[in-house]
């Protein structure tokens, strides 16, 4: 059975939400703290955690490391799951969480792989991150994922399903016989909690996928509705 204070930064977005789920169901004494601004402290998703259990400390990651080892004083695990914007952020949590004594450190990175520099501005901004932490000689944990599943999904011409369409879903590259990993939002929190509570993972490089497709197989829809066919950007 494990013991263990985690707390989580960003615990009401869909990821976040998805890997609090996972740890408040799981059969290991788990502490779950949620890491909110003040001005969010009300709002009706903060308050939906407070009653499920889940413990509401408050951060302001633009105020002073002082006051952020406080806040994180007691974690011994700190997930931080950020929007694009406030990437850099994480640099001083992470040096805060240092000198609270955070024994592993995931920051958020929950994307495809890429390569460390030079190919993704954001992957980019991720490596600063991560290079800091091991200046620091903080212990990590790096989780990346397969494309999702939610932005997967082709337009088709009737727009019957365009609510669930992200844009991102009509390219082919080559001839589409290529295996990608792909991920569902709810296997990522899935995962991201085993990953947490595995020793093994410890300053390692983690991949999470749900299964393995290429893009052709994404389209069986077009098949299956004849009449309105998946039209692909090759």
């Amino acid at each position: 059975m494990i013991n263990l204070n985690i707390a989580i930064l960003g615990a009401t977005g869909t990821t976040g939400r998805y890997i609090v789920d996972e740890l408040l169901a799981s059969e290991h004494a788990v502490h779950v703290t949620a890491l909110v601004r003040a001005s969010s402290a009300d709002k009706p998703e903060v308050q939906d955690l407070k009653a499920r259990g889940v413990a509401i400390q408050l951060i302001d990651l633009q105020g002073s490391i002082e006051d952020m080892t406080k806040a994180l004083e007691g974690q011994e695990v700190v997930i931080a799951i950020l929007p694009i914007a406030a990437t850099i952020d994480q640099i001083p949590l992470a040096t805060a969480a240092k000198k609270a004594g955070v024994k592993r450190f995931i920051p958020t990175m929950f994307a495809p792989v890429a390569p460390p520099k030079g190919l993704s501005t954001l992957r980019d901004t991720k490596e600063d991150v991560l290079n800091h932490i091991r200046r620091l000689q903080l212990p990590y944990t790096i989780i990346d994922v397969g494309w999702w599943y939610q932005l997967t999904l082709p337009k088709l011409p009737s727009g019957r399903i365009d609510k669930a369409v992200s844009g991102l879903g009509e390219r082919i590259h080559g001839d589409g016989n290529v295996l990608s990993a792909f991920t569902h939002n709810r296997d990522v929190g899935r995962y991201v909690v085993r990953a947490t509570l595995d020793p093994r993972t410890l300053n390692k490089f983690v991949f999470i996928y749900s299964e393995m497709l290429t893009r052709v197989d994404i389209g069986w829809i077009g098949p299956d509705l004849p009449s309105d066919p998946v039209h692909w950007i090759c």
